[in-house]
């Protein structure tokens, strides 16, 4: 070879050299593209079974369990439970309770029902309508006992509707009492004044805002709230009376909105013995057999309920986590 060709030999051999390098970046790129798009599909695969599991245990968690309660012919407890605050937008609502009640005593084969109450209380509306439909059916099912259980807290409107039970039976570190009624607010005159904000509120009528926290409060509208809640009280307290009679122990704290342990209402009349549901279906009503009762919501609304206290959550912790930097 002569020396004229070296020269194009090794020209052509660094082109060669360059294809190849050129070649392999663009296979390794296509290949790694390829693994992302595969790991992409895979992440949205895994995802994508991950919500429809969450889903269809949603639909589980929601659905009767597998004996319909009107279809039971066996001797068996109904209990309908009461949980959480009391009020015509909460779940534990008048119509709701209702409903399960006249569920349970369309079945011919209850033993008896259990009242399941775990409540802070409420509105004295709702739980008056519900002691209302206890009593009801108390006569008109004279056989039947009814009886309340009550968990972690029995106050104010829950102890409005226990009351209407032939018995009341909690644990004796259960939350008990609370007999009486309030209203609480806020007053913001004076930060409103410092901040120099003017309230611009129109009304018809001398006393239509009379509950504007913006707004002074006027002796005669404190006057005329604290009968209005004393007159609320009286109705709870006799309620309380007409229900428990005797059992009701003669001390001047009973009425004054304190709580007591389960142990503590004993001695003060307040609820008739320590237990829970199973022990008051299998040793006092005499059929071990619970059967739930209570309504149960919409999957749809309990699924947006949920999908909106995730967002909630979430938000919450985002918001916390921004703040703290």
């Amino acid at each position: 070879m002569s020396n004229q060709d070296a020269p194009t030999t090794d020209l052509s051999k660094t082109q060669e050299i360059q294809r190849n390098w050129e070649r392999d970046v663009l296979e390794r790129l296509a290949f790694s593209a390829l693994k992302e798009q595969r790991r992409a599909r895979r992440w949205s695969i895994f995802f994508k079974i991950l919500f429809a599991a969450y889903l269809l245990a949603l639909l589980l968690l929601y659905l009767p369990n597998g004996l319909s309660a009107p279809g039971i012919t066996a001797p068996h407890t109904a209990l309908v439970n009461i949980e959480g605050i009391i009020g015509a937008d909460s779940f534990a609502n008048a119509e709701n309770i209702k409903k399960g009640l006249k569920a349970a005593f369309e079945n011919e084969h209850i033993a008896g029902l259990i009242l399941h109450i775990n409540s802070p209380g409420g509105s004295p509306v709702q739980a008056s309508q519900i002691n209302d439909q206890v009593h009801q059916l108390r006569k008109k099912h004279p056989d039947i006992p009814i009886h309340a259980v009550i968990t972690d807290i029995c106050a104010s409107g829950g102890y409005y509707i226990a009351v209407a039970a032939d018995q009341i039976y909690a644990d004796k570190a259960s939350i008990v009492g609370s007999i009486g009624a309030l209203i609480n607010s806020f007053g913001f005159v004076e930060a409103m004044e410092k901040l120099g904000i003017e309230r611009r509120l129109f009304t018809a009528g001398d006393y239509k805002g009379f509950l504007d926290p913006f707004s002074p409060m006027k002796e005669f509208e404190a006057q005329h709230i604290q009968k209005m809640l004393d007159n609320i009280q009286k109705q709870f307290i006799q309620v309380v009376k007409d229900n428990r009679g005797d059992r009701l122990k003669n001390d001047s704290s009973l009425f004054t909105g304190l709580v007591w342990t389960g142990e503590q209402a004993i001695d003060l009349g307040l609820i008739d013995g320590l237990g829970n549901s199973s022990y008051v279906a299998r040793e006092i009503i005499g059929a071990e057999k619970i059967i739930d009762y209570t309504p149960k919501p919409k999957l749809l609304d309990r699924f947006s309920r949920q999908l909106g206290a995730t967002f909630a959550n979430m938000l919450s912790g985002f918001t916390l986590a921004a703040s703290t930097r």
